[in-house]
């Protein structure tokens, strides 16, 4: 199978299928991520105990590379600490840009690396990384939760 295929597959199987949609009881952080241009609008909602991210479920809609890329962020950054979630985001937002280049950085993504080809499509930059902006903003200044 070539590797677009893979990744279009990985997307695909996140957007039907996600793991982390959903309402969360009792969240510790939430915020609201809205890209206007493309009409993406997702609530992410995490549990941090310790400095741990325990949990991340998100609400919304928009279009399946916006909700790929959020479940598949979700995936990646329970059992992290917040300062490992915040590199990771730098990584992802790095590797969409076309900054992060080198094999290993983009490794460390997992899943999500199969959206490195967003780099080849502008329009679709901000819906790849609203997720990992959302959770980066809220990790960095939890004072703007909406719980």
């Amino acid at each position: 199978m070539e590797l677009k295929q893979l990744y279009r597959e990985i997307v695909n199987e996140h957007n039907l299928h996600p793991v982390h949609k959903g309402k969360m009881e009792n969240p510790d952080l939430v915020l609201r991520g809205v890209n206007p241009s493309c009409g993406d609008d997702i609530t992410l909602q995490l549990k941090v105990k310790d400095g741990i991210i325990e949990d991340v479920m998100y609400d919304g809609s928009g279009c399946a590379i916006s909700q790929a890329s959020v479940d598949m962020m979700a995936d990646q950054i329970i059992g992290k600490t917040k300062e490992d979630a915040i590199k990771m985001a730098g990584n992802f937002v790095g590797m969409i840009k076309g900054e992060v280049t080198d094999e290993e950085s983009i490794e460390a993504l997992d899943e999500a690396a199969a959206l490195q080809d967003v780099a080849h499509m502008p329009a679709r930059v901000k819906c790849a990384v609203l997720g990992w902006h959302t959770m980066q903003e809220i990790l960095e200044h939890p004072e703007k939760s909406q719980s």
